[in-house]
C-alpha cells in the first residue's frame, strides 16, 4: 500500500482578485480635474463634455465641475458648477 496520499488539484485555487469596476462619482456630485468617474471594461458609459477615456476605458474629468449623465444614461458629461 502506498504511504503517501495522492496529490490531488485544489478545489478552490483559482479565485481572481476582483476588479473594482463601475460608477465612482455619480449624477449631481462635483468631481475635481483628473478624478475617476467610471472604471469598466468596454464602453458601456461612453465619454462627453470634459470627460476623456484611458486606454482601459476609464472615464475621468477633464476639468472640476458636476457628473451629469445623459443619452438614456449612457454618456457621461462634467459641465461647470454654478
Amino acid at each position: 500500500m502506498a504511504h503517501k496520499k495522492g496529490q490531488g488539484s485544489v478545489k478552490n485555487g483559482r479565485e481572481s482578485n476582483s476588479q473594482r469596476l463601475g460608477i465612482k462619482v455619480y449624477g449631481g456630485q462635483s468631481i475635481r480635474a483628473g478624478g475617476i468617474i467610471v472604471r469598466q471594461c468596454g464602453t458601456k458609459y461612453h465619454p462627453g463634455r470634459n470627460v476623456g477615456r484611458g486606454k482601459d476605458d476609464t472615464l475621468f474629468a477633464l476639468s472640476d465641475g458636476v457628473v451629469l449623465f445623459d443619452r438614456e444614461g449612457r454618456q457621461v458629461n462634467v459641465v461647470a458648477a454654478n
